[in-house]
């Protein structure tokens, strides 16, 4: 395949059929010093909006009516050839508007009484690949690879989807399928899906073996390596202002990496989100998001929208280009670099962003751990601990696994119902289930005022609990309950009931190499975020992995971030930190540099590096080096900073 760019823009274009004069102010030297201006090395270019309409001369699609002839895609490849600018073609896979009032029949019908509102609706309508739209589709796919032959295709809004159309049903009959049970909907959704991918694949391969091909359906469903695996390698869609967050792309990088596919980091140039004509960022904003790519192992795209007349807007590539002039400096220092890990999250969930895992990687994240998010296919022997948060349910294979793996040493923290069945755990946790607690919200209580700055005191835990009995295993908190749950005939104060004394039972177990927290803890912090659950995740990490055991420890504030990279004989550490805040009603975004002084680092080593140095700068930094661990002090972190040990 194509390998990916470092400095990508996806250049959107839905251009209604009701605007007119479309491409009008389309200007070849306009395009190139836009591209030149961004520092840009790759760009999406359209053939299909999800308008439908195509944006050069077509057969196999109409071409939009405002277009008036122009070939606008042909104009913006020949400038890309030019410059040297890699240019795959997006083509709306998923919608196509102007064919829903001549074929209805052929939409997606999630619910059998679905049906699409043209009177009120202002939106997109979703089709279903199991109608004769897929023949549309693929003649469409064809048609780009036979004029243009682009190094890659991005076919969007694209998934498994659960259709009743009559098509599907049809096809379920026939397949000794039931339309009314569920599961058998579902499965029929994936048939449909994988031969949506094959008629995809088919209709590029005719043309070019080595064009990329991307089905974008927003996020890399963990532990569907079988839906992940369709694509030539990833976009992992996580605009932090659209309402993913900051702590979203981390997330999702963390487990597309383990994959062994090139990837992209994309975030987008707008204020909120995808068609939002105006909106900008902070340069600073989008250097932190693109040095965030970086750092954890992607290539950069950023998001744009043109104009409906087809002009680049300069503001809009200056603003990308303070971003990519800082990666076009930095790029090479992560080319063919590893991620080196000291812990996995085994998501027992199987899609993505359920709390557990959100809220498993933002501790993580914020105790400058190094991990990786895997599935159950991953190699456990390559993790120092496994956490499985909340509800991670082994069947027998993947319990085995694990297994294998505590006797090989290997470590474990659960929390919540995770690892057990039946009743009882699948693994020894030094203590015994007894089932979920009749209570919430119930207590914590550390055993030890230890690493919780508000000590030893009852700690509200709004999540489920679930009561165990300590066998052999160190009790490092409690579990309190309250003196009732809240109902009419019940309740105190304006929340819940206060903690009754003498209710306490263990709550957080350890043994030298599993643990066990009786609470839902992840997911609590995800949806509360109370400082305590992380205190309490932090506190029992260290007595799994004790800071001399990391790889990396450092003194960053909580909204720093760190990763370590090994390329060749050297690592490549990076540090991040920006200050975030909330502005509007929920849009988190980054304005002002904050500087951090005297940044301290320790990294684990089995002898003395030569050198330490900051990049692209070259400046040197003192360390020393001692019982396997050296050490040395960033004077000053601006947003990113690459360190190189040699």
């Amino acid at each position: 395949m194509h390998p990916l760019k470092y400095r990508q823009v996806h250049l959107d274009f839905h251009t209604s059929p009701a605007i007119d004069e479309v491409g009008a102010d389309f200007d070849p030297q306009n395009f190139r010093e836009a591209l030149i201006a961004g520092h840009v090395d790759s760009i999406t270019l359209f053939s299909k909006c999800h308008h439908g309409y195509a944006f050069h001369p077509s057969e196999a699609n109409v071409q939009h009516p405002g277009l008036r002839g122009f070939n606008l895609l042909g104009e913006q490849l020949k400038v890309c050839r030019e410059l040297g600018v890699n240019a795959p073609i997006y083509i709306s896979a998923g919608f196509d508007e102007k064919l829903v009032i001549e074929r209805p029949e052929w939409l997606n019908k999630p619910t059998p009484n679905h049906a699409p509102d043209f009177v009120n609706d202002a939106r997109y309508h979703l089709f279903c690949y199991n109608t004769p739209y897929i023949d549309v589709l693929a003649a469409q796919v064809e048609e780009v690879m036979r004029m243009f032959n682009p190094t890659g295709v991005f076919l969007d809004i694209s998934d498994v989807r659960i259709c009743y159309c009559s098509y599907c049903v049809k096809s379920m009959k026939k397949l000794g399928l039931d339309p009314k049970n569920h599961a058998d909907v579902r499965r029929h959704g994936e048939m449909v899906y994988a031969e949506y991918c094959r008629r995809m694949e088919e209709a590029v391969r005719k043309y070019n073996p080595d064009t990329n091909i991307f089905h974008n359906a927003g996020d890399i469903k963990r532990g569907r390596r079988d839906l992940a695996l369709r694509n030539t390698h990833f976009e992992l869609e996580s605009l932090p202002t659209g309402g993913w967050g900051y702590d979203h792309f981390p997330m999702s990088a963390a487990y597309t990496r383990t994959l062994g596919m090139d990837y992209l980091g994309m975030t987008g140039k707008f204020h909120t989100t995808w068609g939002e004509f105006g909106g900008f960022k902070h340069p600073n904003a989008l250097r932190y998001e693109a040095a965030l790519s970086l750092a954890f192992g992607a290539k950069c795209s950023i998001g744009d929208q043109l104009h409906p007349r087809g002009k680049m807007n300069l503001s809009t590539y200056r603003l990308i280009g303070s971003a990519y002039s800082y990666v076009e400096k930095v790029e090479g220092y992560y080319k063919d670099a590893k991620p080196v890990t000291d812990i996995a999250i085994l998501s027992g969930v199987t899609g993505s962003n359920a709390d557990s895992d959100v809220g498993a990687n933002r501790m993580l994240l914020e105790g400058k751990y190094l991990f990786d998010i895997i599935d159950g296919e991953a190699e456990f022997g390559n993790y120092k601990l496994i956490i499985l948060p909340d509800s991670v349910l082994p069947d027998e294979t993947l319990a085995e696994k694990l297994r294998a793996y505590l006797a090989a040493g290997g470590k474990l923290l659960a929390s919540g119902e995770s690892c057990t069945r039946d009743g009882d755990f699948l693994f020894d946790f030094g203590a015994k289930f007894e089932g979920m607690s009749a209570y919430s919200p119930t207590y914590l209580r550390p055993c030890s005022d230890k690493g919780f700055v508000n000590g030893i005191t009852e700690y509200v835990m709004y999540g489920p609990a679930y009561n165990i009995t300590a066998t052999t295993g160190t009790v490092l908190a409690e579990l309190a309950e309250p003196y009732f749950n809240r109902t009419p005939e019940h309740f105190c104060s304006h929340q819940h009931a206060p903690d009754k004394p003498g209710t306490s039972r263990p709550g957080a177990t350890v043994t030298q190499n599993t643990a066990y927290i009786a609470w839902k803890v992840f997911a609590d912090y995800a949806t509360k975020g109370e400082l305590h659950a992380k205190e309490l995740v932090l506190h029992i990490l260290k007595s799994l992995l004790p800071d001399q055991e990391r790889t990396v420890t450092a003194n960053l504030p909580d909204r720093g971030v760190v990763t370590l990279y090994r390329q060749g004989e050297r690592d490549v550490l990076t540090a991040l930190f920006a200050y975030t805040s909330v502005r509007g009603k929920g849009t988190e975004i980054i304005e002002d540099v904050v500087p951090l002084y005297n940044v301290c680092f320790e990294l684990k080593r089995d002898k003395a590096p030569a050198r330490i140095y900051t990049a692209p700068e070259g400046e040197e930094l003192a360390f020393e080096y001692s019982g396997g661990r050296v050490k040395f002090t960033l004077p000053k972190l601006e947003i990113s900073q690459i360190i190189i040990i040699e």
